[in-house]
């Protein structure tokens, strides 16, 4: 099958990111032919000046809705795409030059009808940007769900960096209202569906991710959120390291405790893990700076997510909380 590429961008009141994004897309060397469709999603501070300004070098499709959350606006996209492949995108990306290149050949190589990429850190980003990049992508945080390795059963792609065949995005009808969560409850779907998924780890993109510490607490405690109403839709899918973050708080309190009660094996290993933490993150980064702040993101990571998944393992599991009723700011509602 010839494969025509669409890539897909949601974006909400982002232009300075839309810029950003296209011209990369511009520096980008490759033969193949390719589209950008972006749907603007209820924005008031909208990028259509941006689009004009590259549309002579690129071909961009421009399309403005109402505001329906960004699955609902990928799915929109997909919907108006002309390519029989999509590429979905987050807005606060920037390309490689070889990116659609390496997708091509993988793809060429074993076919797949959904893949995702790993997201890395570029030299331009801020300190914060950098840390919280660490924290969200290394083995020692987050196992590599995040598409740092090959070492995982299967792999759930993330809708920042995501490939999904026209085929699959018809058969699974494509992204949910929850969000975030959107992206691995559309993995799962496709597997119940028979369709595979891979990792391709060269098609990396350098995920700016514009966001303050508050953001970042707030973010990573919705994903602890999700985690149980996913686990509830998915049973199957359940698996006893979504528990490690709660555990992994829950343990710390108890090593502070203990400690100030003369015993301090536990808070020890806690120390350990955070020194190797750091460590990782200066030969990542090499920045101490860069590191140190890497170690405080990392505990909001733990704390925020874990804290959010006890909250919604009570409320749905114990509570029988319905998670649309009792979580409404998960879920956008159509239109």
């Amino acid at each position: 099958m010839q494969l025509h590429y669409s890539f897909i961008i949601p974006v909400y009141n982002r232009p300075d990111e839309v810029d950003e994004l296209l011209s990369s897309f511009q520096a980008m060397e490759t033969q193949l032919d390719y589209e950008i469709v972006i749907v603007e999603d209820g924005s008031t501070e909208t990028s259509k000046d941006v689009v004009e300004k590259y549309s002579a070098d690129l071909k961009i499709s421009y399309f403005f809705k109402e505001n329906t959350g960004p699955g609902d606006s990928r799915n929109y996209g997909m919907q108006h795409a002309k390519g029989n492949y999509f590429i979905i995108l987050d807005s606060d990306v920037i390309m490689p030059k070889n990116y659609l290149s390496e997708v091509d050949k993988s793809l060429k190589t074993g076919y797949v009808d959904c893949f995702g990429g790993p997201d890395a850190a570029h030299q331009s980003f801020s300190d914060l940007q950098k840390a919280i990049n660490f924290a969200m992508t290394s083995f020692i945080t987050t196992g590599g769900i995040r598409g740092n390795t090959n070492a995982i059963d299967k792999f759930q792609p993330r809708s920042f960096n995501m490939g999904l065949s026209k085929k699959a995005f018809l058969a699974s009808k494509g992204f949910g209202q929850i969000h975030p969560g959107e992206d691995p409850d559309l993995s799962i779907r496709l597997w119940d569906l028979g369709f595979k998924t891979k990792l391709i780890p060269e098609a990396i993109v350098y995920h700016k991710r514009r966001i303050s510490w508050r953001k970042f607490q707030q973010q990573v405690r919705k994903f602890g959120l999700v985690r149980p109403i996913l686990n509830k839709w998915h049973p199957s899918t359940k698996k006893l390291t979504y528990w490690f973050p709660s555990l992994f708080i829950i343990g710390l309190d108890v090593s502070i405790i203990l400690a100030i009660f003369g015993i301090s094996w536990l808070l020890g290993l806690y120390i350990l893990y955070f020194f190797i933490a750091l460590a990782l993150a200066l030969y990542t980064t090499k920045s101490l700076k860069v590191a140190v702040m890497a170690i405080l993101a990392i505990y909001i990571q733990f704390f925020g997510y874990g804290l959010g998944f006890l909250e919604s393992t009570f409320a749905i599991n114990f509570l029988k909380k319905d998670p649309e009723t009792h979580f409404p700011k998960l879920f956008f509602k159509l239109k």
